[in-house]
Formats: structure tokens, C-alpha cells, sequence
């Protein structure tokens, strides 16, 4: 006798999902690390930035050259802003991609820790009936042999 599960379909169909779900993360993932890596060159542009017009002061500087830097640094800094809030949005996706990946992965292993225990009590089951056999043709035997 072979094994059949009666929920193959299902498992199937929950792996699918999950794996469905792994790639929607890592779509999310690859997302969020690209935005955060961006936020964060502008963050060292910025520091740099500020640094080079200390230098500058220091030496002297004209109206409109600080004018003109003190208007780059703040749409700089409208960029910074924009650039954090894609970066909180796409942690928020991550991380609802996240807790999706979890609930599919748990059910996954519902249906296959379901599996191995219906496998088990299937091996059990043929084991049961293969003793019944065992101990029948063992009676036949002797049977057989106390007739002669």
C-alpha cells in the first residue's frame, strides 16, 4: 500500500504562497536597502557639505556665495526629507512582507508537521497489519505441522 496525504493539494498550494511571500520580501528588502543607501550618501553629502562651507567661512566667503550654498543646502535638505520618508515607507512595506513571509511559513509547517504525523500512523497501521499476517501465517504453520 502506498502513502497518499490527503492535504498534498493544500501543502502545495501554502508552499506556493510561501514561496510567493519570500520574494515579495526580498523585493521589499532589496527596495528598503537601496532607498536607505541612498538617504545615507545624501546624509554624507550633506555633512560634507557643511564642512567644506566652515572651511570657506573661515577663509572668507562672499554674500552670494553663501547665498548660493545656504539655498543648495536646503534643497538638500527638502531631498533628506523626501528620501526619509521613502525610506520609513519601504521598511514599513519590508516589514508587512515580513510578518506575511511568518504567517505563510507557520502554516506551511502546520500542514507538514500534519504529513508526518499522518505518515507516521500510516507506517504504524501497515506495521499492525503486517504482525496480523506475521502471527497468521505463523498459526498456519503451526497448524500445518501438528497435522502430520
Amino acid at each position: 500500500m502506498q502513502y497518499q496525504y490527503k492535504f498534498e493539494k493544500i501543502l502545495s498550494i501554502k508552499e506556493k504562497e510561501k514561496n510567493d511571500a519570500f520574494s515579495k520580501y526580498s523585493e521589499a528588502l532589496r527596495q528598503f536597502e537601496e532607498a536607505a543607501e541612498k538617504l545615507y550618501k545624501l546624509l554624507k553629502k550633506k555633512e560634507e557639505l557643511h564642512e567644506f562651507q566652515q572651511q570657506r567661512l573661515g577663509n572668507g566667503m562672499s554674500v552670494q556665495d553663501i547665498r548660493h550654498h545656504q539655498l543648495f543646502m536646503e534643497n538638500l535638505e527638502n531631498i533628506i526629507s523626501h528620501n526619509q520618508k521613502a525610506v520609513i515607507d519601504a521598511r514599513h512595506k519590508m516589514n508587512v512582507f515580513q510578518e506575511k513571509l511568518m504567517e505563510t511559513n507557520m502554516e506551511v509547517r502546520k500542514y507538514e508537521k500534519i504529513k508526518e504525523n499522518d505518515l507516521k500512523k500510516f507506517i504504524d497501521h501497515n506495521k499492525y497489519l503486517e504482525n496480523i499476517q506475521m502471527d497468521e501465517i505463523s498459526i498456519q504453520q503451526y497448524l500445518a505441522g501438528a497435522d502430520r
